[in-house]
């Protein structure tokens, strides 16, 4: 067996034990590197811009970052604040008036009734258990967020360094196409987050606008809300909705078929207009495919591998179709062309 094979075998092995034991670290790890896309392009920008290093523009970025967060929590978070408080007491109470609305309709009278009360008094005496439980699960998310914003300004302030000690780690003959993989996912990666940020931007803007026409309560944080759950396609905007449709079933049936409506209208304009727009340079991702990644990974790695699935599957896709497709089974194809030319063997 020759060292390439050798080093591929061991690299998968390694791979694969890591993704059986612990498969959030390697997704902790794809978040840190989209992190470090994200602070490296805004960084690279600035200093093409201004004329400076590249660690110049990185560290220019990185303090705009830190001032719009600080005015951000000066300004708008103490209002937002109070609206997230409002919209945590609500929704139970519209879940409740829904709950109302459904008791008059035959066919969802027997669909309630299947609740058990013991399961609900249950429920209810185990709420302090649920509280302990969900406060831990904000420490943990909390230090996983912290860990990932130093991997990723790590890897941003010397990228290069990390991509040639992984290439080292394979057969030489094999190092300048892993340099090439790496540097293509990279641009796949920094398209993808591009485009996604803005179009995280219309939708929350758009969604605010409308509920704010429409006359639904907290339409603000709503909007905030539709806007970040956006960051994860497809599934994102339906999660966001809830709330909103929740709180306008409070005021009748209308407005909520109203927010429907403004829902699907929102993302018909991100998902065919805004979205292919700023990604049919950079990434191409069909929707099925998006979708059956989404699942994969949500089953598989839980609530972080559904956030992470379409930047990965748009990184692994572009790696496939240059250097599987293109860089493979088209050349193998032209080869064997070739091989199959009569005038190639003349008789």
């Amino acid at each position: 067996m020759s060292r390439r094979t050798i080093s591929l075998v061991v690299l998968a092995a390694v791979f694969v034990a890591i993704l059986w034991f612990a498969p959030t670290v390697l997704l902790l790890l794809f978040a840190g590197i989209l992190v470090a896309v994200f602070l490296t392009g805004g960084g690279d920008k600035l200093a093409e811009w201004l004329g400076l290093s590249r660690v110049g523009g990185l560290a220019l970025f990185a303090l705009l970052l830190l001032a719009a967060f600080g005015a951000f929590i000066a300004g708008a978070a103490p209002f937002l604040a109070e609206q997230v408080d409002q919209l945590w007491r609500q929704v139970p109470e519209a879940i409740a008036s829904l709950r109302e609305r459904l008791q008059s309709y035959s066919w969802s009278r027997e669909l309630i009734q299947n609740v058990e009360p013991k399961e609900v008094a249950s429920q209810a005496t185990s709420s302090g258990m649920s509280a302990v439980s969900m406060a831990a699960g904000m420490v943990v998310s909390l230090g996983n967020a912290v860990i990932v914003l130093f991997l990723g300004l790590y890897l941003a302030i010397n990228p290069d360094a990390y991509v040639r000690g992984f290439a080292l780690l394979f057969d030489p003959s094999l190092r300048p196409r892993v340099r090439m993989m790496l540097r293509e996912s990279g641009v796949a990666l920094r398209g993808w987050i591009g485009a996604q940020l803005v179009s995280m931007a219309v939708v929350g803007v758009l969604t605010w606008l409308g509920l704010w026409f429409l006359g639904v309560p907290l339409a603000p944080v709503l909007g905030l809300l539709a806007g970040l759950l956006a960051f994860i396609p497809n599934l994102g905007p339906i999660l966001g909705a809830a709330p909103a449709v929740l709180l306008a079933m409070t005021e009748g049936w209308s407005l909520a078929l109203q927010v429907i409506a403004l829902t699907l209208a929102v993302q018909t304009v991100e998902s065919y207009l805004v979205t292919p727009t700023l990604q049919k340079e950079s990434v191409d991702l069909p929707p099925a495919l998006t979708i059956a990644a989404q699942l994969l990974f949500g089953v598989l790695f839980g609530t972080l591998g559904l956030a992470l699935a379409t930047p990965l599957a748009a990184a692994v896709l572009r790696v496939t179709r240059i250097f599987y497709v293109k860089g493979w089974l088209d050349d193998r194809r032209a080869s064997d062309r070739m091989d199959t030319d009569p005038a190639r063997h003349p008789t």
